[in-house]
């Protein structure tokens, strides 16, 4: 029998997420071997008069692909597959693979020349810009052995998660959006090293509330782009093609990150030498999803655990956008309740959050107790 979780979900991504109308053509992305939801996202954009197209991807595949990937066949492909995406209304990504590792023996330069030319074309400047999507992982055993728990805790903790009202979170959201938009100076402070500073004033912000990302509970904007000053050390572990990084630590000079350090201090700098745009910061962002609460090392959980925010190198959204433009989006996480150590937000010398909740009256909606 089906679970009922499962078909809720598809409801809820389909309805509410992409709000699917007659006629839209809708392109559901699964990667990984999971079938049962593509069969309930196909039924619901066919129950809301919509036409559903499939794709199915293997990044074992895909890692076979990119080894000997030229940048002329790379720039084919690209082409290809933008000339699809341009024809959707709408795109849903399930990211079900059982192995988060399986591009991280793809040449470096493969994946560098991937990013710049396909991730690039197709989702950075299309997908993101011109389509209404929404992107999420699918329970299974291999996030519930990165996220330490059985398989079936996993599904519990996930339709939780997935399932949460984000209508309701939406408006507890925007006291802090309203606050975001006319804040000019930001300061973060942490333990050890992290104390840094720079100016949101009229970026603008974003809230996401279930509509792009499942799960979802995060407020981003960016910081003018030659702003930021200071050092910020992440405590969180982070996936990039593959590769796990931990201890990053990053040092900023008007804006450019002039220093960065991590356990791979060669490949981080590598990433960040991909373009230009790489070592500047394109989204500043608060999470507080209140169901989640520790890292799994899969960006779309660990970005909205509540109590953290992320610092994202690289490309700037056009809907809180800094100018900044780069083949690379590097969700970066800090962490700041107790027991990962703690810290202070301030807007305009203001605290609004110390130790992951939010201290001001008109914000405390947003504190995991009036979320759940």
């Amino acid at each position: 029998m089906r679970d009922p979780r499962l078909e809720q979900l598809a409801r809820n991504l389909v309805g509410y997420s992409l709000n699917v109308q007659p006629g839209e053509r809708v392109l559901i992305e699964m990667i990984g071997s999971e079938r049962e939801i593509v069969k309930c996202l196909v039924q619901e954009v066919h129950a809301r008069g919509g036409h559903p197209y499939v794709e199915l991807t293997d990044y074992a595949v895909t890692a076979a692909v990119l080894r000997s990937a030229t940048p002329e066949f790379l720039e084919h492909w690209a082409d290809m597959h933008l000339r699809r995406m341009k024809d959707m209304d709408c795109y849903v990504a399930v990211r079900a693979g059982e192995n988060v590792s399986e591009l991280s023996d793809v040449p470096e330069d493969k994946m560098k020349l991937y990013k710049k030319i396909y991730s690039q074309k197709v989702h950075m400047e299309q997908r993101i810009k011109h389509t209404r999507w929404v992107v999420l992982r699918y329970p299974n055993a291999s996030m519930a052995q990165l996220a330490g728990m059985s398989t079936e805790k996993f599904e519990d903790f996930y339709f939780d998660v997935c399932n949460l009202d984000y209508a309701k979170m939406s408006d507890a959201m925007t006291p802090l959006q309203e606050l975001m938009n006319r804040t000019d100076r930001v300061r973060i402070v942490g333990p050890g090293e992290t104390d840094i500073s720079f100016s949101i004033k009229g970026i603008g912000s974003v809230k996401c509330c279930g509509r792009r990302n499942i799960p979802d509970g995060e407020l981003y904007t960016a910081p003018v782009r030659d702003s930021v000053n200071g050092v910020i050390a992440y405590n969180t572990v982070s996936e990039n093609s593959g590769v796990t990084f931990e201890n990053v630590v990053f040092r900023f000079e008007n804006g450019k990150i002039v220093e960065a350090t991590a356990n791979d201090t060669a490949r981080l700098n590598k990433i960040l030498d991909t373009d230009e745009g790489a070592r500047y910061i394109g989204e500043f962002s608060l999470g507080f999803n209140p169901h989640i609460l520790y890292p799994m090392k899969d960006t779309l959980f660990d970005e909205k655990i509540d109590g953290s925010l992320h610092f994202t190198p690289g490309q700037a959204y056009e809907q809180a956008d800094n100018g900044n433009r780069s083949a690379v989006h590097w969700d970066l996480v800090l962490i700041q309740r107790p027991e990962f150590g703690g810290g202070e937000i301030y807007f305009d010398d203001r605290l609004i959050r110390k130790d992951g909740r939010f201290v001001i009256p008109e914000l405390e909606g947003l504190n995991p107790e009036n979320l759940k």
